[in-house]
């Protein structure tokens, strides 16, 4: 029963955790709301293992044990897309030079879903110092879909 609370808890604490990071953006008022509004009460009760943030558009990738929720605050969805539906790719423009559009290294997470339901969570390195922090989040990536 100990585990279970210490379970529970630390999951609450990742929910908590996500909750201030979208709090430190700056979203509109109703964006926010959204957020503690109808995303918490969508994932109530799920064990939430991670999450991403892209501070420019307010969108959030969040990690449950066995599946992926995309929240897009400018259309109000909310997107549940399972583990096993999604896979990681990167490309590693460095050894032959930047891409066309500049780009260093490109990482993506995407689902085999309907078009206009497919997930598509993108990182996107313009400089060689962006590296490592493409890498960490694609070695996190990795790690929750290799999770048994």
């Amino acid at each position: 029963m100990k585990s279970v609370t210490t379970e529970s808890r630390y999951s609450s604490e990742r929910f908590q955790a996500f909750l201030d990071s979208v709090s430190s953006l700056s979203l509109e008022h109703r964006f926010q709301e959204w957020y503690n509004v109808e995303v918490a009460a969508a994932i109530d009760g799920c064990k939430l293992r991670g999450h991403e943030i892209n501070s420019e558009t307010g969108e959030s990738l969040l990690f449950l044990n066995r599946s992926a929720v995309l929240c897009v605050p400018q259309k109000g969805h909310i997107a549940h897309y399972p583990r096993h539906l999604i896979h990681c790719f990167v490309d590693d423009f460095r050894h032959n030079g930047k891409d066309e559009n500049g780009l260093v290294m490109r990482a993506e997470l995407f689902s085999i879903s309907p078009a206009e339901e497919q997930l598509g969570w993108e990182i996107l390195c313009r400089s060689e110092q962006e590296v490592p922090s493409v890498q960490t989040n694609v070695s996190r990536w990795l790690r929750w879909l290799n999770n048994e």
